[in-house]
């Protein structure tokens, strides 16, 4: 399909700018160079909701662990979720290593190049297989995040809020998306967005965007894109149970694998609700059967779409396990660092271990 003049135009300028400008990133190929699919794949789960500045030692710890996707799918679940500790959105990870198997052994280890086979691997939404049909193989697809929409909705003067705006965004970016280095043009919307186009502040004077920029002939960069009020999170409440025995270790447990921190271990806890928990009616729902004593303090952590407030309980007990939901195991303390605990899970930890030695 033919572009429009202007479309043709602004994606010439923009990689003439990224030809001089591009990011230096580690999954970034040199100029000239072909992509590795598993780089980008890596990379692009890795980059979700988190930034690059997080992102990139953990990128290489991971590549040199895994160099190649059959790599990760032969590790197992349990040293895939220790090396993602302090990423966050376990999910991720999960899915990242449910779509290295299948790439391993449904596709020869090659991931697919067009966007609705990659959609059909797990953990890959519609911005992703974009990202890699794009950058990896060179296909015109239009991946569009965050750094994306700001872009679109500055250049074409959007004034619907987001989350409402995002297919008219999508539309606008993929308008744009050129037949030619379709893989460049998508990292170089992202670098403009990234570097110039800027939440805050951007640095209009040198986008080579800036003469067909209708958000900055109109003064208004700084209100777009609107976005819709946002509702306070709730918050939840629970209960965790440091239950510990006379040699000095405790029990963890595995959550769930679907849900929240799924497949990750825990201090095991009673549900989170939106009620206050007392001891009494918490023990109902303890993993064994001790005399629990509530420590002093709260443990908090903000999840993305909530609060949370636990309070710990402590109990010595003799080990026997009620098997209440998943299968508890007994962690000597100094081995818990090999464990794969969430960050709140850790909190629990340090809160418990403070609070005990505290009343020794």
């Amino acid at each position: 399909m033919k572009q429009p003049p202007q479309s043709t135009g602004l994606a010439v300028s923009l990689l003439a700018w990224y030809d001089r400008a591009r990011r230096d990133l580690p999954w970034r190929a040199a100029p000239g160079s072909s992509s590795d699919p598993y780089r980008v794949w890596l990379s692009e789960i890795m980059l979700q909701q988190t930034t690059v500045a997080t992102v990139a030692p953990y990128y290489r710890a991971f590549l040199d662990r895994w160099p190649r996707v059959q790599d990760l799918a032969a590790a197992t679940l349990d040293d895939v979720l220790h090396a993602w500790q302090g990423l966050g959105y376990y999910a991720r990870a999960r899915n990242m290593h449910a779509c290295a198997r299948v790439v391993a052994a449904e596709h020869g280890g090659r991931f697919p190049a067009s966007e609705a086979e990659l959609r059909a691997l797990p953990g890959i939404g519609p911005y992703t297989a974009a990202a890699i049909a794009a950058i990896a193989f060179n296909r015109p697809a239009t991946p569009v995040d965050g750094n994306v929409e700001r872009v679109m909705a500055r250049l074409y003067a959007v004034e619907q809020a987001l989350p409402g705006a995002k297919p008219e965004l999508r539309r606008r970016a993929a308008r744009l998306t050129p037949q030619r280095r379709p893989g460049d043009y998508a990292q170089a919307v992202m670098d403009l967005g990234a570097t110039i186009c800027t939440p805050r502040n951007p640095d209009c004077g040198v986008c080579p965007w800036r003469g067909a920029c209708r958000a900055l002939a109109d003064g208004r960069t700084g209100e777009l894109p609107r976005r819709a009020a946002s509702g306070a999170r709730p918050l939840r409440r629970g209960i965790a149970f440091w239950a510990w025995r006379r040699d000095g270790s405790i029990l963890l447990r595995r959550r769930p694998e679907r849900g929240l921190l799924g497949g990750m271990m825990e201090v095991p806890s009673t549900a989170w609700r939106s009620a206050p928990w007392t001891i009494g009616e918490a023990t109902a729902e303890a993993p064994v059967t001790a005399d629990w004593q509530a420590l002093p303090g709260i443990v908090r952590h903000t999840f993305t779409h909530f609060h949370l407030e636990l309070e710990v309980a402590a109990g010595q007990c003799d080990g026997r396990s009620k098997q209440r939901g998943a299968e508890g195991e007994w962690v000597a303390l100094d081995a818990l660092t090999g464990y794969a605990l969430p960050t709140v899970m850790k909190k629990v930890v340090g809160h418990a271990a403070a609070a005990l030695d505290q009343n020794q």
